[in-house]
């Protein structure tokens, strides 16, 4: 019986669609990764579900969409109730080891409770929204781990192992990522089982200063060509400067990329491994006067997604939406392992080898209030913050989202983008009556998907 195929999964933190030299958007310099995507199938229309790292990552991993899995906003502390991924969950490293795997995952977790919840002084060392996730059920099926919850300090990690003693290997955390990678699939190449790793870089999240200066280099003396949506009170030195960092990161981390490519190249693997490329979520850089993500505008929202092996996933652009969680039974559709009918994503597998036809039209959106002071003001008002935030619809052709706000008090807004006649999502049509046939549309898509998610949104 033929070897199953390996699976490899590698994706950025907070990397937007656009960050790609092959893109003809940024003009970052990404020479593996624009290398990879020629031989890859380009997800041109993958997007963020929920743009907010704990939210995708648990669509990813479980195929659920996050309010379904009470992930309504990032692990941590200050909140009333505490944020994790039940270790009941079914996950796409459960699956995986049951049907043969040998499973790894490296890198930013970000899914378990944060420690601080439970002790001021965790043994492990754990602060703030950190946590060291122990063996057993909350790695969720993983069998190597080499993790963190949630530590931004890229030019001096943490992780943990087996035990609670930190690891710091004392260099930028995706070159360590990078050399455990290695050292893992070459322990797992020659045995019987096949292997599916999941690497997790965290560049290139803020903060955008922590990147070694040897990518910095490349970019310092680079003129900045803002995005068209960038106001001018944004196009400021400061974010002249930011936006280099955000390159260089990218920069560094598709050079440890292409390391992993090498690997595979020199190990004769590329036609047995499905290889995946892509992020939980993008970032503004100021596009619309915003940092960061968690809101509803492409620079946020679009993600790479690129998908590789060599002989067995056709090359090209795969034009159907796919959102985060499609991920795990499309995945599991294209090793040819079961999809678990927990799985509330679409299995796009199918219409990847031309024998379906049946792909989404469109992408659920979402976003709730989660910084505690936010949840705290609603409490104060007597009201549940999960009724508001924005939620919203993606096609092809337009994003439609509605907005009750992050405070109290605030005025529902209708918003309707074309995103074909106007593609930096400058001039939104506000929508006032419901008479519309599309606006009907998108609010009856709308709210099949609160109610499949038992989600109280005040629509």
């Amino acid at each position: 019986m033929k070897k199953k195929p390996n699976l490899l999964y590698v994706f950025l933190d907070q990397w937007r669609y656009h960050a790609m030299e092959c893109t003809g958007e940024d003009p970052v310099h990404t020479p593996h990764m624009d290398t990879f995507a020629k031989e890859s199938l380009d997800c041109r229309e993958a997007v963020s579900t929920f743009p907010l790292c704990s939210p995708h990552r648990a669509s990813l991993l479980t195929g659920k969409y996050p309010f379904s899995l009470g992930m309504w906003t990032n692990c941590k502390i200050g909140l009333s109730e505490v944020l994790m991924l039940r270790p009941q969950e079914t996950c796409i490293g459960n699956v995986l080891k049951e049907n043969g795997y040998h499973t790894g995952y490296i890198g930013k977790w970000h899914l378990d409770a944060a420690e601080q919840n439970f002790q001021q002084n965790p043994v492990s060392g754990a602060r703030d929204w950190d946590a060291y996730t122990p063996p057993g059920e909350r790695r969720q099926g993983f069998d190597y781990w080499l993790s963190y919850g949630a530590c931004d300090n890229h030019l001096d990690p943490h992780y943990w192992a087996d035990t609670p003693r930190q690891i710091k290997p004392g260099c930028w955390s995706p070159e360590f990522e990078t050399d455990k990678a290695l050292e893992y699939m070459e322990e797992q190449k020659g045995e019987e089982e096949p292997f599916a790793l999941f690497v997790s870089y965290n560049p290139p999240h803020l903060p955008y200063e922590l990147v070694p200066d040897k990518y910095y280099k490349q970019y310092e003396n680079m003129p900045v060509h803002f995005r068209k949506n960038v106001p001018p009170e944004k196009r400021t030195p400061e974010m002249e400067t930011i936006t280099r960092q955000y390159f260089a990161a990218i920069t560094g981390v598709d050079e440890q990329f292409g390391r992993i490519l090498q690997y595979l190249r020199d190990h004769h693997l590329e036609e047995d491994t499905l290889v995946v490329l892509s992020a939980d979520h993008g970032e503004m850089l100021g596009s619309h006067g915003r940092m960061s993500k968690n809101v509803w505008y492409e620079e946020s929202i679009h993600i790479p997604l690129y998908i590789r092996q060599k002989g067995q996933v056709p090359l090209g652009v795969y034009k159907e939406l796919l959102a985060s969680p499609d991920h795990m039974p499309t995945l599991l559709g294209l090793l040819d392992i079961p999809v678990p009918d927990t799985c509330q994503g679409f299995n796009h597998a199918p219409c990847i080898r031309g024998e379906a036809d049946n792909a989404p039209k469109q992408a659920f959106l979402c976003s709730y209030p989660g910084m505690p002071e936010m949840v705290a003001a609603y409490e104060k008002k007597g009201r549940n913050s999960k009724c508001y935030g924005w939620r919203g619809i993606r096609t092809q052709r337009h994003t439609y989202v509605v907005n009750n706000g992050y405070t109290p008090g605030e005025r529902q807004v209708r918003l309707l983008y074309d995103n074909e006649k106007d593609p930096y999502q400058m001039s939104p049509l506000v929508i006032t009556e419901l008479n519309q046939d599309l606006v009907q549309e998108y609010e009856a898509r709308l709210r099949e998907y609160l109610d499949m998610q038992q989600d109280p949104f005040l629509l």
